[in-house]
């Protein structure tokens, strides 16, 4: 759902994909192959919201601010379900895990991971290159090449998952029994462990 508000109107690239069951409100500006996940609520009631290119917002997460404050989600910004990003600007190619919640006036370095369930108090800077984790979120190293090329396969999955909906996610009925020929999907992306043992 595309949702104006005191005449914000958002902007969606037209190679994005934003799921009907999502809310895009107001000022928010969507750039090209961003995936934005059903029941995941972006509010550009109160300031601007900018998710630029290859960036995902995956299910139920929340993207909003308090009054007079604007935001940006860097290019190819990973945030993962049940996120909350409060005010707070991510940077590229970084990744938040689930359940995170990152309050306002944080900034998050380029190709940083914050752990999944992780809270990262407001006004906190998070350098580049960082692993996070906690409550409150701590730095506890810089990242290696092999683990920011994980996380950017992954996201470049995301970054296809746009063009994927548009071409083949309708709306049906469901069927009453399982076909004799259905087909498992093929694993496409290691879990970190399995991908450091190659």
């Amino acid at each position: 759902m595309i949702y104006s508000f005191n005449g914000y109107i958002p902007v969606v690239h037209e190679s994005s994909f934003v799921h009907p069951l999502a809310a895009v409100t107001g000022n928010v500006i969507i750039g090209k192959n961003c995936y934005i996940g059903p029941g995941a609520a972006i509010r550009g009631d109160w300031g601007q919201i900018i998710l630029e290119d290859g960036v995902n917002v995956q299910e139920n997460c929340t993207v909003h601010m308090f009054p007079g404050k604007s935001i940006t989600l860097k290019e190819s910004a990973h945030v993962g379900h049940g996120a909350i990003i409060h005010g707070a600007n991510l940077g590229k190619n970084c990744m938040i895990g689930m359940n995170t919640v990152i309050m306002d006036d944080a900034e998050i370095g380029d190709e940083s991971i914050v752990g999944a369930m992780s809270f990262v108090k407001a006004e906190t800077i998070i350098p580049k290159r960082s692993l996070v984790v906690g409550n409150p979120a701590k730095v506890l190293k810089e990242l290696t090449d092999d683990m920011i090329a994980w996380k950017t396969k992954g996201t470049q999955l995301y970054q296809q998952l746009p063009a994927d909906c548009q071409s083949s996610l309708k709306e049906v009925e469901p069927l009453r029994e399982v076909p004799e020929n259905m087909k498992i999907q093929e694993g496409v992306y290691d879990t970190l462990r399995d991908f450091m043992k190659k």
